[in-house]
């Protein structure tokens, strides 16, 4: 992995996530090559990973082979035509991580020729079990895949879309984070009306939400075949399930992943 440069354009949160799992799946901290205007973010990475700092955005793009943009979305503007040049001339892969900002936009912003790549990472890369989905211009070639594969596989699991499937990634993988915690969350009250402390509820239920996923991902099992192991005729766990059904549970499920779907369409 050490012949691959890699740059980051911003080192918050979700990048920092990432760097700290490439350097954990093998990436050399001095392949790695950074500047954030918040200069306190890159000594941490620079402490904990031994990445190269630099002092802009153009020294970080010059250095590298590809180049991570990890700013905020409504920053990109200010950021990539000034980019634009030392891009070019060099043939950077450029990754975009940024929310709602399409490879035709990316691609207006930086001028026409580039390979560029999008990424739609979540929350959990923070413990390296992201779900991250990717797309290609016509320019990204399988050897840029792969360097995004790479990258994002530090983090956890990765698959290619089309882009026009993003929004329906972005219901299932980037907000259901927060459904789930929901779920859980509300687990955990019901433990605590039946007298666990709420500290303990919340171990017990998120436990039980991992170790499910980790059976449905390690059985290739169908959910509904799982379902019907757990519930046992006239049981506990049927009279549960029939319950949820009645109060509407696959129905909000849906409602909710609609909502989330929509919304992004509209951004």
């Amino acid at each position: 992995m050490g012949s691959v440069k890699i740059g980051f354009i911003g080192a918050g949160n979700m990048a920092g996530a990432i760097i700290r799992g490439m350097v954990a799946g093998g990436f050399r901290g001095s392949d790695i090559v950074a500047y954030d205007t918040d200069s306190a973010k890159l000594i941490r990475l620079f402490e904990d990973c031994g990445i190269c700092m630099t002092t802009s955005a153009a020294e970080t793009a010059e250095q590298v082979d590809a180049l991570v943009l990890a700013v905020k979305p409504q920053v990109l503007p200010s950021v990539l035509p000034a980019l634009s040049p030392v891009l070019h001339r060099c043939g950077t892969l450029v990754i975009s991580i940024a929310a709602g900002k399409s490879l035709a936009w990316l691609e207006e912003m930086l001028g026409a020729g580039l390979p560029v790549v999008r990424v739609m990472p979540n929350i959990a890369a923070k413990v390296g079990e992201s779900m991250s989905a990717f797309c290609g211009n016509a320019q990204a070639a399988e050897s840029h895949k792969g360097i995004v594969r790479q990258i994002f596989e530090a983090v956890g699991e990765v698959v290619e879309l089309e882009e026009r499937l993003f929004s329906a990634f972005s219901a299932l993988a980037g907000c259901s984070p927060a459904f789930t915690l929901l779920y859980i969350d509300a687990l955990a009250e019901a433990g605590v009306r039946y007298g666990l402390p709420k500290g303990t509820a919340l171990k017990i239920a998120s436990q039980a939400v991992l170790g499910t996923t980790r059976l449905l991902q390690e059985t290739g099992e169908h959910p509904r075949a799982l379902i019907d192991q757990v519930c046992s005729p006239a049981g506990t766990t049927i009279e549960g399930v029939c319950a949820l059904q009645g109060g509407g549970f696959e129905a909000a499920v849906l409602a909710a992943a609609a909502a989330s779907y929509e919304k992004d369409k509209a951004l």
